[in-house]
């Protein structure tokens, strides 16, 4: 199963700024690969509570739609929340 998550490019970066994103239901990421440059980026929370419940999401390439290119990447790292059903933070690979 493919999935695709939709993404835009994050111009302020740090800690204040990504705590701004969760309380507005965002998730701060960042996609990095040998060779390329890393993109920083922001998803919609929901979006990725929906796909990151299912099992491949973590096997398989996804596509992140991201200014209106598509950029196929994989899970990297994902960082939870201690004890609330929250994504903080995603880390993607190019795939």
């Amino acid at each position: 199963m493919s999935y695709t998550l939709a993404a835009q490019i994050r111009t302020e970066i740090g800690k204040g700024s990504s705590r701004r994103l969760r309380h507005a239901n965002k998730v701060p990421a960042v996609i990095y690969g040998p060779g390329k440059e890393a993109i920083s980026i922001v998803l919609e929370h929901k979006d990725v509570i929906k796909v990151q419940g299912n099992d491949d999401f973590y096997l398989t390439d996804l596509t992140i739609s991201l200014d209106g290119k598509d950029v196929k990447v994989r899970v990297q790292d994902i960082q939870r929340h201690a004890f609330k059903p929250l994504v903080e933070h995603l880390d993607f690979k190019f795939a």
